[in-house]
């Protein structure tokens, strides 16, 4: 492992170093030379540059602690790198060791009552995320969103989130009482969750049953027979969910920044994908044509162009306060940020607006936000087809398709699609 210049010197000595001192005082991250610093003079420099980018963001510095992708994603990669090669150790242990901070209130916020059913919870995944090869943090944050949801729907159901008396072989509660406290929990869910949410809640509570049974620390899974009594019509996780119109208004809503607010309409108004919305340059935009439209001279599909037929009021401020990249990154060698932080920045002001973690069983995404443009834009062909109705009843023709097809020019197609499909994004957006 490679070590700092002063790697071997006493405790305390780095705070009098002439070479650190001239660095001094640190404003940002490219002010500290971080692998030259002692665990001590990194917890001085966290004070002096993390901790204020984490306010200016609206972090608590004393309950938020950030993840890895944010101190990549906002330029301090150098500090995880300097613990990780000049110090042997993780950011968490520098959080909760050298920071000394509360590791329990930054971490997830279960809700929940029961503190042996949180821990085992909390056991589980960690054991599962070890030994599983294919799981990723994302893997572990998605089951763990299921199971906190099914013992708090428990706890709605029955009064208590205490998932382990009713299995554990002292329990007062019989074996059958236990299957069918089960099944009124997950019965109670359907009031509230579609069908797809509800079964992979089940799978997620069904597999650490199974994990305390194997353990001998339950004596029955309750969840046996529930995927057959309940019959679940299920979603996969490569289905393309969408968003709904009121996540969509919730989350404009929500937006007060210009760059959130440009970030919802670029990915469920314009349905771009997120390293589109990344790389977006005002020079893309066409905003003064007739018929305001996008650019692409390079995308998955090939060059080509995408109508805006919404939120050209929005795009023109946000231009006014940039120069180039619709969203800029000084640290990026591109020049703006990439997809990963897109999907942050989603993910944020869909918390802010409530949006939950899973939509119809499927975690929650920055594509659903194209997967909701896709199709508002794809019932224009029915609205295309109800308004010439009436032409095809006049001429006597059986088939308003055929009106559609022999009668319509591109060009009043094309106008009338622009119109429909900007009554919709009008409803979801609720603009005035």
């Amino acid at each position: 492992m490679p070590k700092s210049a002063d790697a071997d010197s006493e405790p305390g000595k780095h705070d009098t170093s002439p070479g650190v001192e001239r660095t001094k005082p640190w404003h940002s991250a490219d002010d500290v030379p971080w692998t030259l610093l002692t665990e001590p003079q990194l917890a001085d420099a966290y004070d002096a540059v993390v901790v204020p980018a984490l306010r200016r963001e609206g972090f608590n510095p004393e309950t938020d602690r950030p993840s890895y992708e944010w101190l990549s994603n906002n330029g301090f990669r150098g500090l995880t790198y300097a613990l990780k090669e000049y110090h042997d150790t993780t950011f968490g242990e520098f959080w909760s060791e050298t920071l000394g901070y509360d590791t329990e209130s930054s971490g997830y916020d279960w809700n929940i009552e029961h503190d042996e059913t949180r821990e085992s919870f909390q056991q589980y995944l960690e054991a599962k995320q070890a030994a599983a090869d294919d799981w990723t943090d994302s893997t572990r944050e998605t089951i763990r969103y299921r199971l906190a949801r099914y013992a708090r729907s428990y706890r709605e159901r029955h009064g208590t989130d205490d998932l382990l008396s009713p299995v554990d072989d002292d329990s007062d509660i019989t074996e059958t009482e236990a299957v069918d406290r089960c099944r009124e929990t997950l019965a109670y869910m359907s009031n509230e969750y579609a069908d797809s949410t509800i079964a992979r809640v089940h799978d997620a509570i069904r597999t650490w049953y199974g994990w305390l049974v194997e353990r001998r620390v339950a004596t029955v899974n309750p969840t046996n027979g529930a995927e057959d009594w309940f019959s679940w019509t299920r979603s996969s996780d490569t289905d393309p969910v969408a968003l709904d119109p009121e996540h969509v208004r919730a989350m404009f809503d929500a937006a007060v920044t210009s760059r959130d607010r440009m970030l919802i309409i670029a990915l469920a108004g314009w349905g771009l994908r997120a390293g589109e919305v990344a790389a977006l340059h005002q020079d893309q935009l066409h905003l003064d044509a007739d018929d305001p439209y996008i650019q692409f001279d390079e995308r998955k599909n090939g060059p080509g162009t995408v109508a805006i037929v919404f939120g050209e009021d929005v795009a023109r401020r946000h231009v006014s306060q940039v120069d180039g990249y619709l969203f800029p990154s000084e640290r990026s060698k591109t020049g703006h940020v990439d997809g990963t932080t897109i999907a942050g920045w989603f993910h944020n002001l869909a918390d802010k607006a409530d949006i939950p973690e899973e939509i119809n069983g499927v975690a929650r995404k920055p594509h659903m936000g194209r997967r909701f443009w896709y199709d508002a834009y794809s019932r224009t062909t029915e609205d295309l087809l109800e308004h010439v109705q009436d032409i095809a009843d006049e001429q006597g023709s059986a088939s308003a398709k055929v009106v559609l097809e022999d009668y319509l020019t591109d060009g009043r197609k094309r106008e009338l699609r622009r119109e429909f499909m900007r009554e919709k994004l009008n409803a979801a957006f609720d603009s005035e």
